[in-house]
């Protein structure tokens, strides 16, 4: 295909886009790979962000010379962000044809298959284990994935990569 072709296939599929989205339609996608994506929830981290701005204020407050000042105030609401942030920033499982992705903590990742030593699966966790670096664990748990569901399609990926499945 030539590259004004393609230029041109890109306008058309943004100004349809565009109408898909005033529609409330879905926006088409060229070329959409197929993958399943399992997202969870964190609300372990918020919890303990936020008990431990509460435990700062108690602590502080019985000091007979605290008042909440300007800089106190910045603490309690930059903690107060970082609680929603991870809040709202929900983590994932995305298994594509033949690779893993999952939101770290220093940012998103993705894993080939060939890159991946094996795959252990438990009652409610599901671990990925790389050949470098340490394993990824998706809980039902802490982060409430739907684990049984990610355990029938690690599995399919285990057996068409060749990938060493445990199941415990």
């Amino acid at each position: 295909m030539s590259r004004s072709w393609e230029r041109k296939v890109r306008k058309n599929m943004t100004t349809i886009n565009k109408q898909r989205k005033k529609q409330g339609s879905g926006q088409l996608v060229m070329n959409a790979e197929k993958a399943d994506r399992f997202t969870g929830r964190n609300f372990v981290l918020p919890v303990l962000l936020i008990l431990f701005v509460i435990m700062y204020l108690f602590v502080m407050s019985a000091d007979p010379k605290f008042k909440l000042d300007t800089i106190n105030w910045v603490t309690i609401g930059a903690y107060v962000l970082l609680a929603a942030l991870f809040f709202f920033r929900r983590p994932y499982l995305k298994i594509g044809k033949d690779y893993v992705q999952s939101r770290r903590l220093t940012g998103d990742k993705r894993l080939n298959a060939a890159d991946i030593q094996g795959i252990r699966v438990q009652n409610g966790y599901v671990t990925i284990l790389p050949k470098k670096g340490a394993g990824w664990t998706f809980s039902r748990l802490l982060n409430r994935f739907n684990t049984a569901d990610m355990t029938d399609k690690m599995k399919s990926f285990a057996q068409i990569h060749g990938i060493q499945f445990e199941e415990k």
